[in-house]
């Protein structure tokens, strides 16, 4: 298709977050800015955007952006630099640590948010010209137990399905994964497909998270049995006759094996219960389901890959689709729903330690292959080191030099106190990013060269489904940003390598990585690209979507895989596997006797950087928190909204208290996306265990044994101001974006004539305050004007009664205030047609609660429905959808009462 077009005013890319890998329309503003809309003609979507893509506009300013080199002086302050003087320093630095320590004292740790041209030069130059395998991804914290399933049953890591196999399968199976908040999009494929079909949603997680509102039936599993329900599953199949014999004898090996340990596992459905605390009759009920239906997909993804036996997990569910031959067909097989944009696309050029690039391994043959294909000098002889191995090698002080790329491992990694010590002890510390602060810069950078951002890259990423689509820029660079690819190819020219990095363009990179894929391939190793090797730089500017495998001389017409087996093992059959006996790495204690579950949310992304820059997101839970069982929250004295001291055996953070009766009992959740940077001591993964599956290395960040604890704050508050702002160390705080300006909500037990005083600090001299003390009551409220505009606010009161901040919010974020409404900011409500929308809810539209409630109340929105015909909520991504149903049914039960 012709995109200047179909879109004449827009420019098509692929959006910056999850692996759904949806298309977008970017029309520029010609202010920095851009309008973003779903591109109705990208295969993954159809035009349909979850909160986080339609927020991307809101994302794209430049005052947290990292626009020129920066090095760190003797004093330990960062200031400018040329890029010259930045890649020399960064050339000279990692090839004298090289003659003086070797080359596995060097590491490159890479990210799924890099394109695909990106992560290519960095993985050759690291393997094949550095000569060291050191080069990992935080892809690994993400699917890496996916990898090693795909490798051990298949030979290769291919993912079998696509998405249409969501529109065309009878029963869908999410297990470990929150698809209403994590891939949205593709959830509300997958409610499309119930309503147009009646197929079945079961979803088989230990909490009952959104996902489950629209099920059909809910498996609380409990933590790490994944293996003993999908063990059991493949007894009832093999003892219900419900096996593909057929299919079993032609394709694949070790069923005899699996089957033995299966049963080893989970003899019987009383077995399973004890095992998962799933009760008999939901097993019984989902086995059934499973074995009278005939197409099924499987989707799972961080509740299995981030695990101790993750790989087993995957391999279990692996196991019960190959039994039935229920792969690779339309409608039915194991789908891995991926967490990053390019987590595939790192695949693809051996992103990670223990891969070469275009799916070859470290065997003999593949490390010659390659070495040949790159003219490469100094070929990596083994695997490296994977990312929690790594750091723990830069510990020890075996890594002297390290490059980190789009990533905060500071925050995302487990024991990220850790991790921010280690950092602090390397010799040279390269990081390239687009921001000009984070946790990681923050533990002592020696160098930061300005990345390219989303809006400003040019090249591919490949998503879930293995659907290549180009990211296209629409920005112009800023500063002296530049494109990744472009820093790692011009420190790898100074490293001596200038031919083999001598690229003119992502094109360029590009031909060379499809040609790759089909160097001496013929149909041996799953992933070829060839028949894009030859693309001119104008066809690879016009690419559009398009799903590997696309061999040359081969049509594009199904790209399916093992319909008819041809598996890429040595025999060409699939494995099936004996996994281990299921256990917990470390079970609860008494000095410990919870379990740690972590995870996302619906409105945030990682560590924040971006979608942290963008009011609506923030605005639906805007701080960080701990969901706690009402059980559990009676037995160690919590309340609902209070605090609470979240510690184990590797560090503590204090979250706000959210009880739950659908977090399971016995364990906690919380979210992993708030940084040093964002609020005070609520780095969870400075909480996470170190532990690590055998087979992937991926980490174990869904069952970490800890404790709880009350935390006690007289005060609770929030402040507004246009600028930076600048609380009291001794005080608990989340930041977030507003509209013109930040906020923050806080909590402390400083007494409120302290806060009076920090009022003038906040909000500088020369402005106008307008202020309300009632010390008895512990309550203070303060407002700075400049020529009638809000230019702060500070609100304080007793705990138990909170200042709300959602009617200050919308004055604060008015342009210019009469008198009225000026009075009005002390009182804390919105007058004047100024309404208080309360809380957000639909983040898509900025659709609050109160809005909501207002609408149900005067009769213009008396259902779901209803509400989105009148208010637009939940008509975009769906994801608010389940909450939308609570508000209904809870103002139906009123109205009844």
């Amino acid at each position: 298709m012709n995109a200047s077009a179909q879109h004449p005013l827009a420019v098509r890319t692929t959006c910056a977050y999850c692996g759904v890998g949806c298309g977008i329309l970017a029309k520029p503003d010609g202010r920095g800015g851009a309008a973003i809309s779903g591109d109705p003609e990208h295969p993954a979507n159809f035009g349909r955007l979850c909160s986080k893509g339609s927020a991307l506009g809101e994302t794209l300013a430049l005052e947290t952006r990292l626009l020129h080199p920066m090095r760190r002086g003797a004093d330990g302050t960062m200031a400018r630099t040329s890029w010259d003087d930045a890649l020399a320093s960064v050339a000279s630095g990692f090839a004298e640590t090289i003659a003086k320590h070797g080359p596995d004292s060097v590491a490159f740790y890479l990210s799924g948010q890099l394109l695909t041209e990106d992560y290519y030069v960095a993985n050759k130059l690291m393997k094949g010209f550095v000569g060291s395998a050191n080069v990992d991804t935080n892809s690994r914290l993400c699917m890496a137990s996916s990898v090693a399933g795909h490798r051990r049953a298949f030979g290769s890591d291919t993912v079998p399905g696509s998405y249409a196999d969501l529109d065309e399968a009878d029963l869908i199976v999410l297990v470990g994964s929150n698809t209403a908040w994590c891939h949205p999009v593709l959830y509300q494929r997958m409610l499309a497909n119930k309503r147009a079909r009646g197929a079945r949603i079961v979803v088989i997680d230990p909490r009952r998270t959104a996902t489950v509102e629209d099920d059909d039936l809910h498996l609380p599993v409990a933590p790490g049995m994944d293996t003993a329900l999908f063990s059991g599953l493949l007894v009832h199949l093999a003892d219900t006759g419900a096996l593909d014999h057929a299919y079993l004898a032609a394709h694949t090996t070790g069923f005899t094996e699996a089957l033995v340990r299966a049963r080893e596992i989970a003899p019987d459905l009383t077995a399973i219960a004890a095992a998962t605390g799933v009760a008999e009759a939901d097993i019984a009920r989902f086995f059934d389901l499973f074995r009278g239906t005939e197409k099924v997909v499987t989707c799972y993804s961080q509740g299995v890959n981030q695990s101790a036996q993750g790989t087993d997990k995957v391999n279990a569910i692996i196991n019960c689709h190959l039994a039935t031959g229920r792969i690779g067909k339309p409608g039915m097989g194991p789908f891995s729903l991926t967490g990053q944009p390019n987590a595939m696309g790192g695949r693809e050029v051996g992103g990670l330690a223990n891969q070469l690039a275009a799916h070859m391994g470290f065997d003999a043959d593949a490390i010659d292959r390659v070495g040949r294909f790159w003219r490469a000098p100094a070929m990596a002889q083994r695997e490296g080191l994977k990312a929690v191995q790594l750091f723990d090698a830069i510990g020890r002080g075996e890594i002297k030099a390290l490059w980190i790329m789009a990533t905060n491992p500071a925050v995302s990694l487990p024991r990220a106190d850790f991790v921010q010590q280690a950092l602090k002890q390397l010799d040279l510390l390269v990081i390239s990013e687009n921001v000009l602060s984070n946790d990681t810069v923050a533990a002592g950078a020696h160098m930061l060269l300005p990345a390219a951002a989303w809006g400003e890259k040019d090249g591919t990423v490949t998503n879930s489904e293995r659907r290549i689509s180009r990211q296209r820029a629409f920005l112009p660079l800023p500063g002296e940003a530049r494109p990744d690819w472009w820093i790692v190819t011009q420190v790898a020219q100074r490293m001596g390598f200038a031919e083999a990095f001598n690229y003119a363009s992502a094109a360029a990179i590009f031909r060379e990585h499809a040609a790759l894929s089909a160097f001496e391939n013929d149909g041996t190793r799953d992933f070829d690209i060839g028949a894009l090797a030859a693309l001119s730089d104008d066809a690879f500017n016009a690419l559009d979507p398009v799903q590997w495998p696309a061999r040359a001389g081969a049509p594009l017409a199904d790209s399916r895989f093992f319909a008819n087996g041809a598996y890429y093992t040595p025999d060409r059959k699939a494995r099936l596997i004996a996994p281990a006996l299921p256990a917990l790495h470390e079970a609860p204690s008494p000095a410990f006797p919870l379990l740690l579950n972590t995870g996302r949310i619906r409105d945030q992304w990682h560590t924040m950087t971006r979608t942290g820059l963008s009011p609506r997101l923030g605005a639906h839970l805007p701080e960080p928190f701990v969901e706690v069982h009402p059980d559990d929250a009676a037995q160690h004295g919590l309340s609902d909204g209070g605090f609470a001291r979240i510690s184990t055996r590797y560090g503590a953070c204090v979250l706000r208290v959210m009880i739950s009766a659908g977090q399971q009992r016995g364990t906690l959740f919380a979210p992993i996306h708030w940084s040093g940077e964002t609020a005070a001591a609520a780095r969870v993964g400075a909480l996470v265990a170190p532990i690590t599956d055998p087979f992937s290395g991926q980490p174990e960040a869904k069952a970490t044994p800890a404790a709880i604890a009350p935390v006690s704050h007289a005060l609770r508050g929030f402040a507004l101001a246009r600028g930076a702002l600048a609380l009291p160390a001794e005080s608990w705080w989340a930041r977030m974006a507003v509209r013109g300006g930040a906020a923050a909500l806080f909590a402390s037990n400083a007494p409120v004539a302290e806060w009076r005083a920090q009022a003038a600090a906040l909000f500088g001299s020369g402005v106008e305050l307008a202020e309300y003390l009632d010390e008895p009551r512990q309550s203070y409220r303060a407002a700075a004007f400049e020529d009638g505009k809000l230019v702060g606010c500070l609100f304080v009161g007793p705990a138990e009664a909170a200042p709300q901040w959602d009617a200050v919010k919308a004055l604060f974020e008015a342009e210019a205030l009469p008198a009225p409404q000026r009075r009005a900011v002390l009182s804390g409500r919105s007058t004047d047609g100024l309404a208080d929308p309360g809380p957000t809810v639909c983040a898509c539209f900025g659709v609050g609660l109160h809005t909501i409630r207002d609408a149900i109340t005067s009769g213009a929105a008396v259902s779901v429905e209803a509400i989105g015909k009148s208010l637009r909520a939940g008509t975009n991504c769906g994801s608010c959808l389940p909450e939308l149903r609570k508000i209904v049914a809870g103002a139906k039960v009123v109205e009844t009462a």
